[in-house]
């Protein structure tokens, strides 16, 4: 007998937040940088598949006054006849604990309003079941409303971030099968650590590593990061990297693996992300695509070096 759930009321993260998006992960990103910064994410899991996870998000985030920000992302995803439309607003405030070695303490919280719905449009009887189940009449939808809630520790060029996403329970509507986990809450830990190449090469390197475990049964995942940049005398670069996909109780059997490109000029900024299937999906479909389109605007450095861009020099 095969058991599945539907989506968690919670955008799937992939490779996203490697497409210089951290904000993606933890709303403690919100307001770190010298711009309004706004990222667009299209994601077609599974290529191939039909009926297979297809979702768009929009990010974006910038500073108000030197030691806070504030954030907003808009998401539209799709998985087979299940369909969720959601937003998050965020806030985070950012603090010196040691001026001179560079150490930074950041929080931030979320708030959270996700809309499921079920699509019937597309359903068909079979022989096995001649009639649609006269339970389903319409388009059953649901609201739930949830906090994200986090910190974010910097030291130079490290990074530690630790999230608790979806704190509250799910509102359980009838509308969703009894089947459906009530328990939303997952923790996320990100972190990396960002270092110089030789000097005036203009290369900085970023090994990280990103987790994520779910409440409700208990399973939980890891990513293996490594990417580049490589910059110019006007601060515009281009990147390579890859990432290595796991669940923890299987660690030499990837989920998925794949590389990344993208670049940088002047305010637009373009990335790209292939993930190549692992599992048994793998024969069935040609894997998964990313793509990441942004713009910097409002260029301000901030007062406070605990929200100021890294400099490269």
């Amino acid at each position: 007998m095969a058991k599945s759930y539907g989506q968690e009321l919670n955008l799937p993260v992939f490779t996203q937040y490697l497409a210089d998006n951290d904000f993606v992960v933890s709303p403690t990103y919100a307001g770190i940088g010298d711009n309004l910064k706004i990222r667009a994410n299209g994601l077609t899991q599974w290529v191939g598949i039909k009926g297979a996870p297809d979702n768009q998000s929009i990010y974006g985030d910038f500073r108000i006054a030197d030691r806070s920000g504030i954030g907003l992302s808009f998401y539209n995803d799709r998985n087979g006849n299940t369909i969720q439309t959601g937003a998050k607003f965020s806030f985070a405030h950012h603090l010196i604990l040691d001026y001179y070695s560079k150490q930074y303490l950041s929080f931030g919280i979320s708030y959270n309003l996700n809309n499921f719905r079920i699509d019937i449009n597309n359903f068909n009887t079979t022989y096995e079941n001649p009639i649609i189940d006269p339970f389903v009449t319409d388009d059953r939808r649901t609201t739930n409303h949830n906090f994200d809630v986090g910190f974010l520790y910097r030291l130079k060029g490290f990074f530690l971030s630790f999230n608790v996403n979806n704190v509250l329970d799910k509102d359980f509507d009838s509308a969703i099968r009894t089947l459906e986990p009530n328990l939303l809450l997952n923790y996320q830990v990100y972190s990396g650590y960002r270092f110089r190449g030789p000097k005036k090469s203009g290369l900085e390197f970023e090994p990280s590593i990103f987790y994520q475990m779910f409440t409700s049964d208990k399973r939980s995942s890891t990513d293996l990061n490594f990417k580049f940049r490589k910059y110019n005398r006007n601060e515009d670069y281009y990147w390579a990297g890859i990432s290595y996909r796991f669940l923890n109780d299987q660690l030499l059997k990837p989920l998925n693996i794949g590389p990344m490109v993208g670049f940088q000029k002047s305010i637009f900024y373009f990335g790209y992300a292939y993930q190549i299937t692992t599992n048994e999906l793998s024969a069935f479909n040609s894997g998964t695509h990313v793509i990441t389109i942004g713009l910097n605007f409002l260029q301000g450095i901030s007062n406070c070096p605990c929200t100021q861009s890294a400099v490269h020099k």
